[in-house]
């Protein structure tokens, strides 16, 4: 009491700190809502997958595709090749091209016009359909060349190369331009603070950036069928006779009316989800030592 007032020492809530909780509650209500549908695909994948998968482990990873689609049986290792061999080869294709590309537009393109062409091609290319890029590749390499894991690795690079550029260009955008007026200062040039200070600074934007391109080709389904081809048998050449992949088996399998060939499917999507979730953590890992190394 002052006097015969009253004093209240409660703390009043304010405006702003009620915007906040709001805005917590709706971030974890989004998170809730995203999580629901993520963790029951996961959890459908896992629970119809791992029973056919190690039912006839190891033999599903090894043995060659059934000719015949109804007959139960292993395996997918073809396909988990041809996976291999198509994302590898479109990663080695687009990567590095994609940060060269956003290398150029940021540190060296700036607004020019021919910087403003490439920004605006790339994203026209981030919004062209999965199919199409496929049937361009049918028609200028397929037709001319054959099947091949090489030419599935063209479409999968394709569709690679604008979602690495724009990521790239995003995390050297936010380099802060001191480290490179300290280089400069040094007496350094502006190609090897690009590769020793900028890239370096960038790298685990960078990773996660090619991650999150790697993680989409794997998954593509549609251009493959255009340039891959269909084998039940292994193939290890990169450039010659047709080959699969795990999304085409998942694809052929489901579609099929024999339970054999659903379960494998089953099967695949699992391999596929573990093999994407093992490169992510491999390169997680690489990246988290080299930054504490530095």
């Amino acid at each position: 009491m002052i006097g015969n007032l009253p004093l209240d020492l409660r703390r009043r809530r304010s405006w702003r700190s009620t915007k906040s909780q709001l805005m917590t509650a709706l971030m974890i209500g989004a998170v809730i809502a995203v999580l629901i549908p993520l963790v029951a695909v996961m959890w459908s994948v896992v629970m119809r997958g791992a029973g056919v998968m190690f039912k006839e482990f190891p033999a599903f990873f090894t043995s060659e595709i059934p000719l015949v689609s109804r007959r139960a049986g292993p395996g997918m290792g073809p396909a988990i090749l041809g996976t291999l061999l198509s994302t590898g080869a479109a990663t080695l294709i687009a990567v590095p091209l994609g940060i060269l590309g956003a290398v150029f537009l940021h540190e060296y393109g700036g607004t020019s016009r021919f910087a403003k062409l490439v920004r605006f091609m790339t994203t026209v290319m981030t919004g062209v359909p999965s199919i199409v890029m496929g049937l361009f590749i049918y028609l200028t390499w397929t037709m001319r060349f054959g099947y091949s894991a090489f030419g599935g690795a063209l479409a999968l690079a394709a569709l690679m190369l604008p979602v690495v550029i724009v990521s790239t260009e995003q995390m050297l955008r936010l380099v802060p331009p001191n480290l490179r007026e300290a280089a400069y200062a040094l007496g350094t040039s502006k190609s090897r603070t690009i590769l020793t200070v900028v890239l370096p600074a960038a790298l685990p934007g960078i990773v996660s950036g090619s991650l999150l391109a790697v993680a989409r080709a794997a998954g593509e389904t549609a251009p493959l069928l255009f340039a891959v081809g269909a084998a039940h048998e292994y193939n290890p050449h990169l450039f010659t006779q047709a080959n699969t992949s795990l999304s085409l088996q998942i694809f052929g399998n489901a579609t099929s009316s024999f339970v054999a060939a659903q379960d494998r499917a089953w099967g695949a999507a699992l391999t596929l989800m573990v093999l994407t979730f093992t490169i992510t953590f491999v390169a997680r890992t690489f990246t988290a030592r080299y930054a504490l190394k530095r």
